[in-house]
């Protein structure tokens, strides 16, 4: 029995155990990347609206009070 056989033999590690959780079968894995998609997809959009907020500040059509009011005659 060589190194290689003794680390199968004791149980895995991390990684076996996500195999068998997530890739055992595929409706399940299959529903973990489209949900993992979703949320990073999410936390993507965050963090760009924020960054783009940020650098953005002052120019904005919100942050100008007085655009698109018209002075009284």
């Amino acid at each position: 029995m060589d190194a290689t056989t003794a680390r199968r033999g004791r149980g895995g590690g991390v990684w076996e155990g996500l195999y068998r959780v997530l890739m055992r079968r595929n409706s399940v894995y299959v529903t973990f990347v489209v949900a993992g998609a979703f949320v990073g997809e999410r936390i993507v959009d965050y963090g760009v609206h924020k960054l783009w907020d940020y650098n953005n500040e002052g120019k904005k059509y919100e942050d100008i009070p007085v655009l698109g009011q018209r002075q009284s005659e």
